[in-house]
């Protein structure tokens, strides 16, 4: 074969993948999710509470993505960013009010079953699109974890929140969230302040699980009266184990030859309420390091020894699900100063948390390609740029003499600028010199014995 056969025939393979893998835009993914049927389950919650404004619940929704996928110095500039994309996108609805203080306003009075409408109608979608490829011997893995976010210093805050668990410490939110592990998708959360239980969010979760679903979370879940939700709701668990669970077991096997056996978990505090033992099945797999021990409900047929250890190994996936929440999102810190918008901004980033995650599985399965949240992300950004560089002279006008003016903000202080103390930081100190000390003869004696075993 000669060299221009060889250079059709490449050219003809191009075209075969090209065809295959169909690129995907930014608003076709996002409305493969937020469907009509999931805006009529949030109006539906939000009956009899709405209160006649510019902002409607989808204008509102679309704004608070945008700012959370955006860029942006400030929240102003965000939402200055995300109001012209929105316009520019739906120019034959009615256009939303224009100023960030009257969308404040408007996030305000969206009551909070409103979220959990949409977040529950997310769910649906995703569960019709992926539930039933994800499951592993018929079970649906998801993993539980928590962290905290910190919020402003606020008094409102600090009055709401409290400290968290330490003094002088920042007002925080705890987040508890399940996270589909085969693809480290967000599945549902709980929301509470920093000093909330992981274990009661969990507990209150339960209802949002899909039939047989597996839980697996880390040596922090033990409660056997948690043990016991899971079992009555029909799911299966697969928990780390640590020091701090004792077993009951009528194997004679040594602890350095035990693979996997059966086992009662009985606390003291059970057996003076005269409750039953769970019998449970005991795991020892292999872990980098050293040896991890799980506790299931499923016997070796329901779940083996070897797919027991791939499975937990998959809960880091539920660790990179908060570090793509607080890193590539920026939500290491929640950034409104209020109990009202605080609880509204996080929900509605965790909103933006799950769609993005989603989008980024979508392209990944549509165009045959690696896909993260972070080029997902960057993705969005350049639909949002390109949506604004289509609006008329006259709106470009306004959205460039906006932007200057948030710019122009900060240099146009008229009040004195003071440094506020910030708690749990001591002043800094210069270190002094070292002090010059004699060794002592008990202390010459006992490094002679050491240098003499070395």
């Amino acid at each position: 074969m000669n060299r221009s056969a060889l250079r059709k025939a490449r050219k003809r393979r191009r075209r075969t993948r090209r065809c295959r893998a169909r690129k995907v835009s930014f608003t076709q993914a996002l409305h493969q999710f937020l469907t009509p049927q999931v805006y009529k389950q949030g109006h539906q919650a939000w009956l009899g509470k709405y209160v006649k404004c510019s902002w409607s619940l989808k204008a509102i929704l679309w704004v608070l993505l945008l700012m959370t996928w955006g860029k942006g110095d400030s929240e102003q500039e965000r939402f200055l960013h995300a109001w012209n994309f929105y316009v520019s996108k739906h120019r034959h609805e009615k256009r939303p009010g224009a100023t960030w203080e009257g969308f404040c306003q408007a996030v305000r009075r969206m009551p909070m079953p409103v979220f959990r409408a949409l977040a529950q109608g997310l769910r649906q979608q995703i569960g019709a699109r992926w539930l039933d490829e994800l499951r592993i011997g018929g079970w649906l893995p998801i993993g539980c974890d928590g962290s905290r976010l910190e919020c402003p210093r606020t008094q409102a805050l600090e009055k709401r929140l409290g400290q968290c668990g330490k003094p002088d410490s920042a007002p925080m939110l705890y987040v508890t969230a399940l996270a589909l592990l085969p693809l480290g998708l967000l599945w549902a959360w709980r929301l509470d302040k920093g000093t909330g239980n992981e274990m009661q969010h969990l507990r209150q979760m339960l209802a949002t699980l899909p039939e047989k679903s597996l839980l697996v979370a880390d040596a922090f879940y033990l409660s056997y009266e948690l043990y016991r939700a899971i079992l009555d709701h029909g799911a299966g668990f697969l928990m780390r184990m640590s020091s701090r669970a004792y077993l009951y077991s009528d194997s004679q096997v040594p602890l350095k030859r035990f693979r996997e056996g059966w086992v009662h978990y009985w606390p003291q505090h059970v057996q003076e309420r005269g409750q039953p033992p769970l019998r449970l099945r005991l795991l020892r797999v292999g872990g980098k390091g050293a040896d991890v021990w799980l506790l299931t409900n499923l016997d070796k047929s329901q779940l083996p020894r070897k797919r027991a250890g791939q499975i937990y190994r998959w809960r880091w996936r539920n660790e990179g699900l908060f570090r793509t929440f607080k890193r590539t999102l920026d939500k290491t810190k929640l950034r409104h100063r209020t109990p009202a918008l605080v609880f509204r901004e996080a929900e509605g980033s965790l909103l933006a948390l799950q769609l993005l995650m989603a989008m980024t599985v979508e392209v990944a399965e549509t165009e045959k390609t690696k896909a993260s949240p972070r080029r997902c992300q960057l993705r969005i950004r350049g639909a949002m740029t390109r949506g604004i560089a289509t609006l008329g002279p006259r709106q470009l006008d306004r959205y460039e003499e906006a932007l200057e003016q948030i710019h122009d903000d900060s240099p146009n202080r008229t009040s004195s600028k003071t440094r506020r103390p910030w708690p749990r930081r001591t002043p800094h100190k210069p270190p002094k010199p070292p002090r010059r000390r004699s060794l002592t003869a008990r202390q010459k004696q006992r490094m002679a014995k050491v240098l003499a075993v070395a």
